[in-house]
C-alpha cells in the first residue's frame, strides 16, 4: 500500500527502510536527533507519516517529535529545491541590512521563508548566525558561504545556479 508523500511513495519499502534507520539507533543515548539526520539524508526530509513511526519507536509523542523536526532549521518537512539558500537573520546580520536584503530576495524569488521557487531551483531559508558576522550581512548557498552580500551578489550567485 503507497501513500505517496510529495512524490516520494511511503510504501513497505519506505517502512522497512525507516525501520532500519531506527534499529541502528535503537538503545543510543538520545537516538531522536540521529535517526531524523539519518531519515533526511535518505529522503531529503522527514516524510509527515515517518514521524508517528519515530515517536512510538522511541516511546514518545507525535507532537514531540514533530517539534524537533520544526525547530531545528536543518530538517525539513517537504522537498527543498535544487538549490538551498540561507540568509542570516542574527542581530550582526541585521545591523548591516540583512532585513532589507531578505526583503529584495523575498521579492525577486517571488517566494517566502520555508518556501521554494515555482521551476524547484531554489528552497529560501532563514538561518540565525553563520559565524561571518565581522562580514555581514551573509548567505550560506548549498552549504557555501558568502560574506558582505548585497541583493545584486545574490542574483548574481543565484542566477548562475542550474
Amino acid at each position: 500500500m503507497s501513500q505517496p508523500v510529495d512524490g516520494i511513495p511511503f510504501d513497505d519499502d519506505a517502512h522497512e527502510r525507516l525501520n532500519a534507520i531506527i534499529a541502528r539507533h535503537t538503545g543510543r543515548e538520545g537516538p531522536l536527533l540521529p535517526i531524523l539526520h539519518d531519515i533526511q539524508a535518505e529522503w531529503g526530509m522527514i516524510p509527515e507519516p515517518a514521524q508517528p513511526v519515530i515517536a512510538a519507536a522511541l516511546n514518545m509523542t507525535r507532537a514531540e517529535v514533530y517539534g524537533v523536526v520544526s525547530f531545528y532549521h536543518d530538517f525539513r518537512d517537504r522537498p527543498a529545491g535544487r538549490h538551498t539558500l540561507r540568509l542570516c537573520r542574527a542581530e550582526a546580520c541585521k545591523s548591516m541590512g540583512a532585513d532589507e536584503l531578505a526583503d529584495q530576495v523575498r521579492r525577486a524569488l517571488g517566494i517566502d521563508w520555508h518556501e521554494t521557487t515555482p521551476d524547484g531551483r531554489i528552497t529560501l531559508e532563514p538561518v540565525f548566525c553563520l559565524g561571518l558576522c565581522a562580514c555581514a550581512p551573509s548567505a550560506q548557498i548549498d552549504g557555501r558561504l558568502h560574506g558582505r552580500v548585497s541583493a545584486e551578489k545574490l542574483e548574481k550567485l543565484t542566477g548562475a545556479l542550474a
